[in-house]
């Protein structure tokens, strides 16, 4: 068992799994930020267009009616499929859908501008980079030698 809590202890403290949890949390809010803009910009503003005040209550449909009692309380709500609410989730997704895409291009050519940046430094720098003289062979060492000896000898 302590083992199974060593592990455990490891796998959280490693750094992606708070990269996770970050993006998890900034994704909630970014959630809710779209969903204020469907549900209280885009929704009302379409329901406008086809004629409601409120987009995601014009689109539902009754299947069974709600039963109310003598006083008019409800005792059985129904059944109501919510077209409304389908399609303010399905402009959520693309909205956020299109935000990621954005950031994800925005990323992707970053990273291609940054990979272009560094190639053409390097090729700069390899340009720029003297030649190395060319390390002398053995033959040549060996000529070398001859020479000193020779002179060696005349001295």
């Amino acid at each position: 068992m302590k083992k199974f809590f060593s592990e455990f202890k490891d796998f959280i403290s490693r750094g992606n799994v708070l990269d996770m949890a970050i993006g998890v949390i900034i994704a909630t809010a970014f959630s809710a930020i779209t969903n204020s803009l469907v549900n209280n910009v885009l929704m009302p503003l379409i329901g406008l267009v086809t004629g409601g005040t409120d987009f995601t209550d014009r689109l539902n449909w009754v299947v069974v009616a709600p039963t109310l009692d003598a006083a008019g309380e409800v005792v059985d709500p129904g059944v109501t499929i919510g077209f409304g609410v389908f399609v303010s989730a399905i402009i959520n997704f693309i909205i956020i859908a299109f935000i990621c895409f954005v950031i994800v291009k925005s990323f992707n050519k970053a990273a291609k501008v940054a990979a272009e940046k560094a190639k053409k430094k390097e090729e700069e720098e390899t340009a720029a980079a003297p030649e190395a003289a060319p390390a002398p062979t053995e033959l040549d060492i060996l000529t070398e030698i001859r020479d000193l000896l020779q002179k060696d000898k005349k001295d």
